[in-house]
């Protein structure tokens, strides 16, 4: 079964058009990663697959109509992971990523065994469980961001969708949640991440949506989407091509004079 179908979506941020027609869909075991430039409407998608932005089109979890679920059900589905990295309040880590359970839980009961494993699980992946005291507004950037990964591991949901989450991200702690995201997938979860770094994408994922002007004008493997064509059309940029261990590796070079650029 499908976890995720998306059919038609539109959106518009300040009267303007961010979304146009986009149609795809999620089956168990993909690691998908959500490419195109600045601007392209990689955000706008994934907060709209959330309720999180207001859209119209047909968005499908698994068998429910999105329309129609509660946030506890979506919470149960989606776990989410957001651009933004702020923390207002100053409580331990341990104690946020534990917010991650809240779908399973009625309010202001107490962790069962099953909520303090998956906590437990969630803070090794991530590293985090060494400083599972500290409070959360105390953490460098790289740090709350593991912290707030973590606290979507936690929710332990069929589908996890995470919006630039290797941003500020050392290159260990980077490759680490790439092979993590790679892990689930090969678990039987799925993974939707936006990513700027293509070398990463080309790397680790399976499947690549490419979207550009608020369209996807590419789907399908890393040596499907990732070609010097489209990375001069929709980037602008000259890049190296190469493999390692069977697997693509990408790296942007330099920029491409505009008049050699593909032209709507």
């Amino acid at each position: 079964m499908m976890l995720l179908d998306v059919q038609g979506l539109t959106a518009s941020l300040g009267g303007r058009p961010v979304l146009k027609g986009v149609s795809f869909s999620v089956m168990p075991g993909e690691f998908i990663g959500l490419i195109g430039p600045n601007g392209a409407g990689k955000s706008t998608l994934l907060r709209a697959l959330l309720g999180l932005t207001p859209a119209e089109g047909a968005v499908a979890l698994g068998a429910l109509d999105a329309a129609h679920v509660t946030a506890k059900e979506r919470a149960r589905h989606m776990a989410y992971v957001a651009q933004e990295r702020e923390i207002a309040w100053a409580v331990p880590v341990e104690m946020l990523v534990g917010l991650g359970r809240s779908p399973y839980r009625p309010s202001f009961a107490s962790l069962g065994l099953a909520d303090r494993n998956a906590i437990e699980a969630a803070m090794r992946k991530m590293e985090v469980d060494s400083f599972r005291e500290r409070a959360t507004t105390e953490l460098s950037g790289g740090e709350k961001a593991r912290v707030l990964i973590a606290r979507a591991l936690a929710q332990e949901t069929p589908l996890l969708l995470a919006d630039e989450p290797t941003a500020g991200l050392d290159p260990s702690h980077q490759i680490t949640l790439m092979r993590l995201f790679a892990d689930l997938a090969a678990g039987g979860r799925s993974v939707v991440a936006s990513l700027h770094d293509l070398g990463l994408a080309a790397r680790w994922c399976t499947r690549l949506l490419l979207i550009d002007g608020g369209k996807i004008v590419a789907d399908g493997t890393p040596d499907e989407v990732l070609t010097a064509r489209t990375l001069r059309d929709v980037y602008g940029v000259e890049a190296f091509f190469g493999e390692n261990s069977g697997r693509l590796v990408v790296q942007a070079l330099d920029l491409v004079a505009a008049d050699t650029r593909a032209r709507p």
